[in-house]
Formats: structure tokens, C-alpha cells, sequence
């Protein structure tokens, strides 16, 4: 039976739920109403003038091709992003699972770089994979392998997916171990019995038990691989070499804040907003479903 704390007047309710409408509306309805405005203006970049232009930006930001490939070189950097990080996770997720030993202090260990800055993380893997200082990108040349991604975009692109993945890489492990932990230990058992052992029970059995808290992981993974992941590239390699690793987000603050080009950049915010509310809805609409099944 579902249990409800009922009320005797309004006042109450509305006082405990202000603090978060408070929230929200300052950090989130203010300045999201404040970018839909500016993306239908022409704003002159010194702040003398305005004029209201509609749709202007929109339209010239799709017909631009090197927006559009922006927004491919986005999907296939969050694609890579939640898929490297998802996947390693879950591994870890399922060796800390076992019954090993000390394995409190490896769950402990491999959760402390979601604690690391995302400049700060750049930073590391700026010393592993810088051609002059880095412990492995120096290493690289000696064996044969021409490694610069300060000229070479496929290898630029290559490491800030590796150091973003890397920083997600505690968080989607949380979720997955406590996944892992709340399937009851009675269904892998009975298919330990029926013959199912080894990968054959992961898949038919454990991976779909999971299926909530990957679909979940999968969303969050997207919107960080969108936005979070910002400071890592802008330490790294500024969105280059020739806009190699410039997603939507950087792009955003090139033209904002470099550029100054106002319009512009406030309408590639509201689309980037529009693509987190349609993940959002996709995700609740899944869940729902689920819930409901």
C-alpha cells in the first residue's frame, strides 16, 4: 500500500517545497528564459544595441556546415564517452561484487577520481599522454607509433575521450555494484543450477535485472558527455587541432565568450537544452514503463 504524509492546510507544503522551486527558478528558469531570449536577438557584441531578429540564429546555424558537423563529432564523442566508461564499470562492478579479498579497499580506490576536477583530470592525462612529458606518450615513438595530438585530430579526439571516460568511470560504477548487489542472490543461484554459469548467466539473467539502472547510467552519461566534459577538453586541447575535439559545448564558449557573438551562441544553448529535456522525457517515459509493467 502506498503510504502519504497528509496535510492540514497549504502553508506547510509550500514552505517545505520553496527552497527547490527557489532553486530551480534562479538556476534554471531564469537563465534558461534568458537564453531563448538572446537567441532571437542580434546583440551587438559591446552591448550598445539589440535588434530582434526571430529565428535568424537558428537558421544560420543550421545552414552552417560546420555546425552540423559539430553536432556529429558531439553524437560520436557521447556515444564513445558513455560507452567506454559504461562498460568498464560495469566490469569493475562485477569484480567488486565477488567475494575477494580486500575488496573494500579496491571499491574504495576506484571510486576516488569522481572526486578529481575535470581540469585536474586533463591534467593527468596530460601526463600520460603528452608527446614531450607524458610517461606513455613519450614511450609511443620508441615502438613505432607517430604519436602527436597536438597535429593529429584522430589521436586528440582519442585522448579526451580516454580522460573523459576515465573521470565518469567511478560514478557509473556505483550504480552498477549497488545494481549488482540488489539482484536476489536466489535467482543466480537457481541458474547456477539449471547449468547457466559463467557469461551465459550475465546475459540472460544478471544483465537484463540491470536493464533500469543502465538505461538510467546511459542518460546520465549523455548529458555529462555533453556538458561536464568542457574543462577536460578546453585543458587539453582548446577544441583543436582544426576543431578535432570541439563539441556543441565548446563551440558554445567560443563564440560566446571569444567570438562574442551573443546570438549565436545563446541558440546553440537552447538547442542543447532542447536535446537534455528530450533525454530527460525519453528517460522518465522509459522508467515508467517500467514501473508500471
Amino acid at each position: 500500500m502506498e503510504r502519504r504524509t497528509l496535510f492540514e492546510g497549504w502553508l506547510l507544503p509550500v514552505l517545505l517545497v520553496l527552497p527547490q522551486l527557489a532553486l530551480t527558478g534562479v538556476f534554471f528558469l531564469w537563465p534558461a528564459a534568458a537564453a531563448i531570449r538572446s537567441s532571437a536577438m542580434l546583440e551587438d557584441p559591446f552591448g550598445l544595441g539589440t535588434q530582434f531578429v526571430a529565428l535568424q540564429n537558428f537558421e544560420a546555424l543550421f545552414a552552417d556546415p560546420l555546425y552540423v558537423q559539430t553536432i556529429l563529432r558531439t553524437v560520436v564523442f557521447c556515444a564513445a564517452v558513455s560507452a567506454l566508461s559504461m562498460s568498464v564499470a560495469l566490469g569493475l562492478a562485477v569484480f567488486a561484487d565477488r567475494d575477494i579479498r580486500g575488496r573494500v579497499i579496491y571499491r574504495t580506490l576506484v571510486i576516488w577520481p569522481y572526486a578529481v576536477a575535470p581540469a585536474l583530470a586533463a591534467v593527468l592525462w596530460l601526463f600520460l599522454l603528452d608527446p614531450h612529458i607524458g610517461l606513455i606518450g613519450r614511450a609511443l615513438p620508441r615502438i613505432g607509433i607517430a604519436w602527436d595530438p597536438r597535429i593529429n585530430g584522430g589521436q586528440a579526439f582519442l585522448m579526451v575521450v580516454l580522460a573523459s571516460a576515465w573521470k565518469q568511470v567511478s560514478y557509473n560504477f556505483i550504480f552498477f555494484l549497488a545494481g549488482l548487489q540488489s539482484v536476489p542472490r536466489s535467482v543466480t543461484e537457481a541458474a547456477r543450477l539449471d547449468g547457466a554459469r559463467g557469461w551465459r548467466r550475465f546475459r540472460t539473467i544478471t544483465f537484463p535485472l540491470l536493464a533500469p539502472t543502465t538505461f538510467f547510467l546511459l542518460i546520465v552519461n549523455l548529458v555529462y558527455a555533453a556538458f561536464d566534459t568542457f574543462g577536460t577538453i578546453q585543458a587539453l586541447t582548446q577544441g583543436g587541432p582544426a576543431k578535432a575535439t570541439e563539441t556543441l559545448v565548446v563551440k558554445v564558449y567560443r563564440d560566446g565568450v571569444v567570438n562574442v557573438d551573443l546570438g549565436s551562441s545563446a541558440a546553440q544553448s537552447v538547442v542543447l537544452m532542447a536535446g537534455v529535456i528530450l533525454l530527460t522525457a525519453l528517460q522518465f517515459r522509459f522508467l515508467g514503463r517500467r514501473n508500471t509493467a
